[in-house]
């Protein structure tokens, strides 16, 4: 990794040559993007594109992170169908990208006459053991969380998973610090009857894959846990 030139960009020097390659994440990733650190490539579907490689993973200390926001949506959607949210039972249909309010959101599930939201968060960003989202202010995040306690309200039922791009979480939550206001708008989701999980996952060469359901707890009780450590 040499450095970022905006969210959707970064520079990487290949056989000694410099490559601009598409980072497909929008968070800011600074533990992540060290100058050199050792990056892996993806090339992208497309041939044609101005970028010939997407960044798709970062070893930091040793640990292989998953740096594409766009896998945890697939990832979970692949556990659902395969039962592995027992809450969710076997929904007859799985929409990708659904509307509800103003938000659009990842996936849309339906079956024994109910609709399910369900919003996917993707999480690299893990200290002390701990993932925490966001790394940086996200609008967005906090209006998903809000329409999906509207959704609650409406008589849908409604989730958040948030799926950390590696192995070393143990626990999560969510990043008060970084982002007060998403913060208050999960615990009010959650209050509201929104479910919430979290996962971390196996990351190598071959393949990614979820791994364990996290705890998630309070960032208070996790900070002052840690002498304010986070």
């Amino acid at each position: 990794f040499v450095r970022r030139v905006n969210r959707f960009l970064a520079v990487v020097e290949l056989d000694a040559v410099e490559e601009r390659v598409h980072v497909a994440n929008s968070g800011r990733l600074r533990e992540l993007f060290v100058p050199g650190a050792r990056v892996w490539l993806n090339p992208a579907a497309n041939p044609g594109r101005k970028t010939a490689y997407d960044l798709a993973l970062v070893e930091a200390d040793g640990v292989l992170v998953s740096a594409d926001a766009r896998l945890p949506n697939a990832l979970v959607a692949e556990a659902i169908a395969e039962g592995i949210f027992a809450e969710f039972g076997k929904p007859e249909t799985i929409v990708r990208e659904s509307t509800f309010g103003e938000s659009r959101f990842d996936l849309m599930l339906e079956g024994e006459g109910a609709r399910r939201y369900v919003e996917v968060k993707s999480v690299t960003l893990v200290e002390n053991g701990v993932g925490l989202f966001p790394d940086s202010p996200t609008v967005r995040g906090a209006k998903h969380l809000n329409t999906l306690a509207e959704a609650v309200e409406a008589g849908h039922r409604a989730a958040v998973v948030f799926v950390i791009q590696r192995r070393d979480a143990n626990t999560f939550a969510t990043n008060d610090e970084a982002d007060p206001a998403l913060a208050e708008a999960f615990r009010s989701a959650v209050d509201t009857g929104v479910n919430a999980y979290a996962f971390n996952c196996l990351v190598s060469l071959r393949e990614i894959k979820l791994d364990r359901q996290l705890e998630i707890v309070p960032f208070k009780a996790i900070a002052g846990s840690q002498g304010q450590g986070l």
